[in-house]
Parts: structure tokens; C-alpha cells; sequence
């Protein structure tokens, strides 16, 4: 018997934007209204419920937002009816029924700890007038993990182990969006993660806004170093984790990555700025030199890890001096991979209310000279694989050329092959395969597979 049954045979469709936690909410959608004897479909014009799962860490989400909306208003008339379009996440939590003044068709807005509710929302939509259904309610709510999910990829699972941060850094919505700290209870992540590899499942992310601070406000102590040994001994072949705050990352820790041979040697430490003034106005609670010695310490006990990193361009008061000391942070780092942004400025934030007159075309050089340093580290980075074999977890087809294959190494890298004549390309999804790297690119690697899939 469907979960409800007022919506079954209906088609759906659900776009995603924004960070992993807003994908793995986006597979727990999929999977309640598969329950609910829904059907997915590729394209809003095939769909009769569309779902949104959105991000407010960035102004342009917004905007993003707002565009793919309009495209439901034209798209081609619903399969079985009324169409009803639903939008969920960081957004739909900020704003509640407000967000009809940009969005006028929107039918349901659903907060980030209401997804259960989702489905009865919709039947409530569908069966009544025109008003919006809203429900925003954080408190008292359990965590989305116990909701059925219908997984992008069967090989990989995103595993939240907490909800919610305490940071409060100057610029970031996160805290109000998606509330306080609440961990998982340990015991309860570990055997999700032991039936999840009992599922065939070969790689798991552990998710959360600060994962170095989980079971703080469970236990009065972090667990994560105690947690990652525990997921490690589940049989799981490749376990990674995000994101980490730098203030938190312990020593423990660190000795917990290089003692667990599943945890895959890459790590997401985000600095957001190198300069010690401007992490203190963005209440970043670290200092460019604790920052530098926490990453001296990481790469003496594990000399080949790929480090990737945020960085914010322009936040207000940046000078050329503070950018500068970001550069040389940068080359001092030598990070694999960078995610930089332009500061965004987000309503209802500490940082929005400081007045910055810096020209936008200043911010703009300091964008492109940064974006181009960060490239070039990434090529030489890459570099260092060429010749080498690296282990791929093959994740599907190339989306410009069927006959490449592409996946990710141990470190994350997209790597490219082409299928060995005589395999068949959907028996190697989901496996393991030795590639010898051919070519090393800024933000790719190219290769010939060796040996069989596994």
C-alpha cells in the first residue's frame, strides 16, 4: 500500500542546488513519494509534482531559483491535471509563504526538517484553491535519515551524521536556516552504514555543516574521530567526509585518517581567507597561522592527501594587502582544488550590515587573479599522477562522448577512459578500476584502463 495513495500514479520531478546535505534531502524526497506510488520522470514538461531543494548560501541561488521557476509556468500542460510545484530547503525555510512574492505558481514551500511532511502538503495542494501550503516548523522534528531513500547512485550514499551549526561566522545564513547543532546518535549512524554496505553501497560521505564538532551536544565531547574508526570497521571500501571547520579539527582526528585505510586521502578544509583581520571579522575563530600549522600537521602524517578549500574574494573591508595574504596562503598550501566565491551579501547576517565601498571591478581582478592561481596549482597538482595507475570508482558515461567513461580517484580527481573493447559500459558503473593516467589536466585526468573491473 503506498505511503499515500491520493498520489499515486502521478509523475515527478526534483532539482537540486546547492551543498550535499541538499542532495541527500533530495534522495529522501524521491524516496517518499516513490512510496507514495509516484513515479519520476526526467523533464518538468513529463511532471505533474515539481520539487526544488534549494541553497541561500549565494545570492545568484536565489536568482537560479526564480528562472527555473518560471520555465514550470511555460512548460507543456501536466500529465493527470493541475501541476503543483513545491519548493523545499534553505530557501523555502527563510522565507515561508513569502517566497510567493517572487515565485506567484508556487503551490507548497517546505522547510529543511519538514521533508516527511511533504507528501500530505502536496495532496493538500492538488486538492484545494490556489493559496500556498507552508510548513517551516523546526522543532520536534526527526532526522530525514529516517525517511525511505531513493538513491542517485546505488555504488555511494550520503550519510548526515548531525544537522545544523553553532559557528555563526559573520556571512553565512547556514545557522538560520538549518538551526542548531543535533548530532545523530552514534550507534544508530554506524548500522546505517553497515546495512547500507550490506546494500552493495562501495563509497559513503558523511555529511554535516561541521563534522569535526559531532555528538558535541549528545555526548559533551566530539566523537568524530571515534565515529570515523567505527564507520571504517563497517567494511565500507571508501569513506569521506564534510565538511571541516579548521578550529575543530583535532589531532585525534587526523590520527583517526591515517589509522582507517577506507578513508580516502583528500579532505575539504575550507579557509575562506588568509588574512588573520579578515577571518577575525568573519568570526572564523582561527588564525592564518593556526590554519597553516593545522595543515603542516595533516600533510606530515599523510604526505599524499589532496587538500581542497573555499575561499570568499571581497568580503567587506578586504584590502589588497588582506587578498595578498590570501594568495600566499594559497601557494604556501598548494591545495588541489578550490571552490572561490565573490562575497554575497546574505539579509538577516552580521556581515551584511557593513558598509564596503570597494569597486566591484577591484573585486573582480582580485576573482580572476585568484581563479588563475588556483588553476594553475590544480594542473601542477595533477601532475604529480601522470604515469602513475590510480584506482577509479567509475560513476557513469560522459555526458559530451558515450564511449568515455568517468569516475573519481582516491583523491577525487574526475578521470576520464575510454571502455576497453568487449565490456559492456552499465556492468562497469559501480565498480572499481586501475586506470594508468596518460593525461594530467587542470581539472581532469585522462587515462587507459588496465586490468579487469572489480
Amino acid at each position: 500500500m503506498p505511503r499515500n495513495p491520493q498520489l499515486a500514479g502521478l509523475t515527478y520531478v526534483v532539482k537540486t542546488f546547492g551543498c550535499q546535505m541538499n542532495f541527500h534531502d533530495a534522495e529522501r524526497v524521491s524516496g517518499l513519494l516513490d512510496d507514495s506510488g509516484c513515479v519520476e520522470v526526467q523533464s518538468i514538461d513529463e511532471a505533474d509534482i515539481v520539487v526544488f531543494m534549494t541553497c541561500c548560501v549565494r545570492e545568484n541561488a536565489d536568482t537560479r531559483l526564480y528562472g527555473q521557476a518560471s520555465a514550470v509556468v511555460s512548460a507543456a500542460p501536466a500529465p493527470h491535471g493541475r501541476r503543483v510545484l513545491a519548493v523545499g530547503g534553505c530557501i523555502a525555510q527563510r522565507d515561508g509563504a513569502a517566497l510567493r512574492k517572487h515565485i506567484p505558481s508556487v503551490d507548497v514551500v517546505f522547510g529543511t526538517s519538514a521533508l516527511a511532511s511533504l507528501p500530505t502538503l502536496l495532496d493538500e495542494a492538488r486538492s484545494g484553491g490556489r493559496g500556498v501550503v507552508v510548513d517551516t516548523i523546526e522543532e520536534g522534528r526527526g532526522f530525514s535519515t529516517d525517511l525511505p531513500s531513493h538513491r542517485a547512485q546505488a555504488f555511494h550514499a550520503w550519510v548526515p551524521i548531525m544537522t545544523g551549526c553553532n559557528n555563526f561566522c559573520t556571512y553565512c545564513i547556514v545557522p538560520y536556516v538549518r538551526g542548531r547543532e543535533k548530532s545523530r546518535v552514534f550507534e544508530r549512524i554506524v548500522d546505517e552504514c553497515r546495512t547500507l554496505v550490506a546494500d552493495g553501497v562501495r563509497e559513503i560521505c558523511l555529511l554535516g555543516q561541521n563534522v569535526n564538532s559531532y555528538g558535541r551536544d549528545l555526548y559533551g565531547d566530539p566523537r568524530f574521530a571515534q565515529l570515523l574508526r567505527a564507520v571504517g570497521e563497517t567494511g565500507i571500501e571508501r569513506l569521506r567526509f564534510t565538511s571541516s571547520n579548521p578550529k575543530d579539527l583535532s589531532d585525534e582526528t587526523i590520527a583517526a585518517m591515517t589509522q582507517t585505510p577506507s578513508i580516502m586521502p583528500q579532505l575539504h578544509l575550507a579557509v575562506q581567507s588568509g588574512s588573520t583581520r579578515i577571518l577575525r571579522a568573519m568570526n572564523r575563530s582561527y588564525t592564518r597561522e593556526e590554519y597553516l600549522g593545522l595543515v603542516s600537521r595533516i600533510k606530515a602524517a599523510m604526505p599524499d592527501i589532496a587538500l581542497s578549500t573555499d575561499i570568499i574574494v571581497g568580503f567587506p573591508g578586504e584590502t589588497e594587502d588582506d587578498f595578498e595574504e590570501t594568495m600566499s596562503l594559497v601557494r604556501e598550501v598548494g591545495f588541489s582544488s578550490a571552490y572561490t566565491f565573490i562575497y554575497s551579501k546574505r539579509p538577516g547576517t552580521p556581515a551584511a550590515r557593513i558598509v564596503d565601498d570597494t569597486p566591484h571591478e577591484v573585486i573582480q581582478e582580485r576573482f580572476e587573479r585568484l581563479a588563475a592561481l588556483v588553476a594553475q596549482l590544480s594542473h601542477d597538482d595533477n601532475q604529480k599522477d601522470l604515469e602513475k595507475v590510480v584506482e577509479v570508482l567509475v560513476e557513469g558515461s560522459s555526458k559530451r562522448d558515450a564511449s568515455v567513461m568517468v569516475g573519481h580517484s582516491a583523491k577525487n580527481q574526475t578521470v576520464h577512459f575510454d571502455i576497453p573493447s568487449g565490456w559492456n559500459k552499465d556492468d562497469v558503473i559501480g565498480r572499481i578500476v586501475d586506470v594508468h593516467v596518460d593525461e594530467a589536466r587542470t581539472w581532469y585526468l585522462r587515462g587507459t584502463c588496465e586490468g579487469a573491473p572489480r
